[in-house]
């Protein structure tokens, strides 16, 4: 258990540093990666771009140019590189040319619609971002209708205008034709165009609308004929359809009176039937039912009958369990009585003993004490003495740890260090005469007389020696000079 909690402590901080540097690194990388959405493409400038022959997306031409062009993906930018974002969304140029002479001399105004993106090639990105990053959009458009109109003039200006109205798609796609090889140059790209309208320059002049009045004379000619035919084959039409509607009416009605009667006729023999069927149905459900009613009230007296037999028997069950019970209840409370009595019985002698046995051994010792005291009392006194003098000593010098340092000067004599020793035997002697004062017991003298009957069974009395009180590390500084 210990182990785990203390490679769990070991562990924490490793987590905790881990997770801040994963979170550190995380948002460098979000800073760092760029994504193009689908409607963008990005040019990313900088060192180190790629190896062009393993990667098909870095552009490099021999003018020096080099990028790397992401569509549809993301990339992290490296040091010193960035990226500029180019919208690939297609934008609307409507175009109005002023007059222009077609091939016949006839002078026109011309409109039209193209549609137009950044081209989807390498080499058109990379001409759009030399040419015009930067630019407002207003400035693109405005230099991409330059070109597109100038075009558009130069096409109308070798056609007819019989040529232009009959065949407007071969005119949309010689325009876009001539005009791509110029946006290519500028990278960009028509994906469609075409000719809204051509009318005629000199609102006077009418050419346009007298090229097709001869069709539009013969085609009103031509509706009035058929309109005319198709009015009267209408009204033959219209009559022959009333009369066969009148006919289809007369026959809806004979075959609808026919139905009816025949309904009625099936109407009344099922009636009929239906009534005899019910009659019978009624009488054979009565009959079910008594039936029925019979069966239930022999189910119901069977289910009381043993309802009444399963409470019987119920009941001398609940009575035998009750009853053993009872008997279980009564024999546990008699034999916990009659344990806690033995149990009462057993502790009250035992507890008797023991105080009888150690009042035996206190009166014991007491008298042997007493008879020691009386034959060697002053034996036993100077012992007791003797084993005191080291604690006496010992509590004498315990003030002496309190002193954190002492400086001793010796003058010369030898006397310095020593002196310091021999101030705590000099205290014990000094107390020798206040206590003898006190309690009448002279403690030089019990220790010589206990040294010379040691000395006469020839035994070299022992005295423990005082413990020695560690005290700090005082220095010492012996000069012939008195310290003020």
């Amino acid at each position: 258990m210990l182990t785990s909690i203390g490679i769990l402590i070991f562990l924490i901080p490793i987590l905790v540093i881990a997770a801040i540097g994963g979170v550190v690194y995380y948002f460098w990388v979000k800073i760092r990666y760029r994504t193009a959405r689908s409607n963008q493409a990005l040019i990313i400038t900088g060192p180190k771009l790629g190896d062009p022959e393993k990667e098909t997306n870095i552009f490099t031409d021999d003018e020096g140019r080099s990028m790397k062009i992401i569509r549809g993906g993301g990339y992290r930018l490296r040091r010193f590189q960035t990226a500029t974002p180019v919208n690939l969304t297609s934008f609307q140029l409507k175009l109005t040319t002023p007059r222009v002479y077609t091939n016949g001399g006839v002078p026109i105004v011309a409109d039209a619609v193209a549609m137009v993106k950044v081209a989807d090639s390498l080499n058109g990105i990379a001409n759009y971002a030399e040419q015009f990053l930067g630019k407002d959009q207003g400035e693109i458009e405005e230099e991409i209708i330059e070109v597109l109109g100038s075009n558009l003039r130069a096409i109308l200006s070798k056609m007819t205008v019989e040529d232009i109205n009959s065949d407007r798609e071969k005119f949309n796609n010689d325009v876009a034709e001539v005009a791509q090889k110029q946006l290519d140059l500028m990278g960009f790209k028509i994906t469609a165009l075409g000719l809204t309208d051509l009318r005629d320059a000199d609102e006077e002049n009418g050419y346009l609308e007298n090229l097709g009045r001869p069709r539009i004379a013969e085609v009103r000619k031509q509706a009035e004929i058929a309109e005319a035919d198709t009015e009267r084959e209408t009204r033959i039409h219209r009559a022959k359809t009333d009369q066969e509607a009148k006919e289809e009416e007369y026959k809806r009605q004979i075959s609808v009176a026919e139905s009816k009667k025949e309904k009625d006729i099936k109407d009344a023999a099922f009636k009929e039937e239906t009534e005899r069927a019910r009659a019978k149905s009624e009488q054979s459900y009565e009959l079910e039912k008594a039936k029925l009613a019979k069966e239930v009230t022999e189910e119901e007296l069977a289910l009381k009958f043993m309802e009444r037999e399963r409470a019987v028997k119920l009941e001398e069950e609940e009575s035998k369990v009750r009853k053993a019970k009872a008997d279980a209840e009564y024999y546990e409370t008699t034999r916990k009585a009659e344990a806690e009595a033995r149990k009462a019985e057993i502790d009250g002698e035992a507890q008797a003993n023991v105080i009888r046995e150690r009042g035996k051994a206190e009166a014991e010792s007491r008298k042997l004490l007493a008879e020691a005291m009386e034959k060697h009392g002053d034996v036993i006194i100077t012992e007791k003495l003797i084993e005191m003098l080291p604690i006496f000593a010992e509590k004498i010098a315990q003030p002496l740890n309190n002193i954190e340092s002492v400086k001793i000067i010796d003058s010369g004599n030898g006397q310095g260090v020593p002196s310091f020793g021999k101030s705590i035997t000099r205290t014990m002697v000094d107390m020798q005469e206040p206590l003898k004062e006190m309690t009448g017991i002279d403690v030089g003298e019990l220790l010589r007389s206990y040294a010379n009957r040691a000395k006469d069974n020839g035994a070299q009395p022992t005295v423990a020696a005082p413990p020695v009180t560690e005290t700090p590390a005082a220095p010492q500084e012996s000069s012939d000079r008195t310290e003020s």
